[in-house]
């Protein structure tokens, strides 16, 4: 009846700017009337979507909900997810708004179009639907965010992974790892084999490719966090014991400054406390085991007379021993008789001298940063020097208690320490899947003498090396693919084969 009225309207954003405004509130106002003109009327939306004048364009895309009804939905999710590439700060709210109201009338529509866009779309657009849902969708009701919705999240999210860049990754699993379905051991399980196949475990390793070492680094950190009691590492710790660990000191990395051999250990270290039943549990052990031989040295020979026969003391390099000697208990906890049975005799009695000579080097470090921090409380310990000599307190301890269990005869694999760089959980039962998944298998040791403080940096003390990364990682760390896109895993060459969503 009205349709030619209508069709006026339409043609209004051919006019001039007060035409176009008209257009952009009248042609929403009065679309569900005229179904027979739906596709023109969004392509004139769109063009004002387009327009030259700012007020225009935020007037026109303010409206576009209007016409996500039904079939037109996916298309309008579509038309929105393009126009994140705005960088006028206003419409780009403008739009993230839209969005997330047309989220709460049809939430898998909404996604089928960003998740378009994400498989199709321009680098930028990419970009910035992969963050829209990194951000936004935590903030959404249970309601919207139903076991359907997750469950087509879940199933978009693994076509994405088949080719992205390192830092896409650490976005998609901080989406993954955020949804409720995925919270269960079953979920939690789901996440640690897509991070898994995402490491690509079964490809020759080589440790001459920053990339490939970089892409198993930012893989591991990703699934450290979902290991626990019934989600095992043993995947992951068999790898780095039969491909990491033989080839660690030829190591490379794109990121500057990392110490790459203590940070693939520490990795080891806290992935060790969740292995399961290993296939070749000794061969692995064997593998650690000689590792740690290498940073555990021989005390120096002595001349006739007792005196140091011009050799240098050996360096004690505890950041790199507390790593190691902590794999190995845990480890050796599931073949006890490994070094009474599995070693000969003389192995086992040059290992004990290892152990005695480090620990006597051990003792004096203990004595000397207890007396440094004694009577030290509140803002004196928050000195970088007292953080420091806190830390170092706690590797030297933690080293101390491992090596005690190993001189027992037969050697003793019962105490428990929690890692220098993590912090100490307190036991508290509405905390239980946290502390499940982020702390070691047995609970804390009792505070040893010092002060504890949250202070997670690496040391080596004075004699010893000293570690160049002061700062534990944090699994949100980006570093390593930096340049991102187009490097590694990074270049994403498949896309031009277009995809269809």
């Amino acid at each position: 009846q009205h349709k030619d009225a209508y069709q006026a309207i339409l043609d209004g954003v051919k006019g001039g700017a007060k035409e176009k405004r008209l257009a952009a509130q009248f042609i929403p106002k009065f679309f569900k009337h005229f179904p027979e003109l739906a596709d023109s009327a969004i392509n004139a939306q769109l063009d004002l979507c387009e327009d030259e004048d700012v007020s225009i364009r935020r007037q026109a895309i303010k409206e576009l909900p209007q016409f996500a009804t039904g079939d037109n939905l996916p298309r309008v999710a579509d038309i929105l997810t393009q126009l994140l590439q705005s960088d006028d700060s206003a419409e780009f709210n403008l739009v993230n708004n839209a969005l997330l109201s047309i989220f709460k009338m049809d939430a898998k529509g909404t996604l089928g179009g960003l998740f378009s866009q994400i498989l199709q779309g321009e680098d930028i657009v990419r970009e910035r639907a992969i963050k829209f849902l990194s951000t936004k969708l935590k903030t959404l009701p249970e309601e919207v965010m139903t076991k359907e919705v997750e469950e087509f999240i879940l199933t978009e999210s693994k076509k994405v992974l088949e080719d992205v860049t390192g830092e896409e990754f650490v976005l998609f699993m901080k989406i993954l790892s955020g949804l409720k379905s995925l919270q269960t051991v079953s979920g939690r399980q789901q996440l640690v084999e897509l991070v898994a196949e995402q490491a690509d475990l079964e490809q020759t390793f080589n440790p001459a490719d920053p990339d490939c070492v970089d892409r198993l680094l930012q893989c591991t950190r990703q699934a450290v966090p979902l290991f626990s009691k019934n989600v095992h590492s043993t995947k992951f710790v068999t790898y780095f014991c039969e491909h990491v660990l033989p080839n660690l000191s030829s190591l490379t990395t794109p990121v500057e400054g990392l110490d790459i051999q203590l940070e693939v250990l520490k990795l080891l270290a806290e992935m060790s406390s969740f292995c399961g039943d290993m296939e070749k549990l000794e061969s692995n052990l064997k593998k650690l085991f000689d590792k740690l031989l290498e940073y555990m040295p021989l005390p120096p020979e002595e001349a006739e007379n007792g005196e140091n026969a011009g050799n240098e003391e050996p360096k004690l390099q505890f950041s790199y021993v507390e790593c190691l000697l902590y794999s190995f208990h845990q480890l050796g906890r599931k073949l006890p008789d490994f070094l009474t049975a599995k070693l000969n005799a003389e192995k086992l009695k040059d290992f004990k001298i290892r152990l005695q000579y480090f620990a006597r080097g051990l003792q004096v470090y203990i004595r000397q940063l207890r007396l440094a921090l004694q009577g030290k409380t509140g803002e004196a310990l928050k000195t970088e020097e007292n953080k420091i000599k806190v830390v170092a307190l706690k590797i030297t301890n933690n080293i101390n208690v491992l090596i005690k269990d190993l001189f027992h005869i037969p050697p003793s694999y019962k105490s428990t320490v929690t890692l220098s760089w993590k912090p100490v959980q307190k036991a508290d039962p509405s905390q239980k899947r946290a502390s499940e998944d982020t702390t070691s298998s047995s609970p804390p040791k009792k505070a040893s003498a010092g002060p504890k403080r949250d202070a997670r940096q690496i040391y080596n003390p004075p004699s010893g090396k000293y570690s160049s990364n002061l700062g534990s990682f944090s699994y949100e760390q980006r570093g390593g693919f930096r340049g991102g896109r187009g490097r590694g895993w990074g270049g994403r060459g498949n896309r031009s084969r277009g995809r269809i969503y």
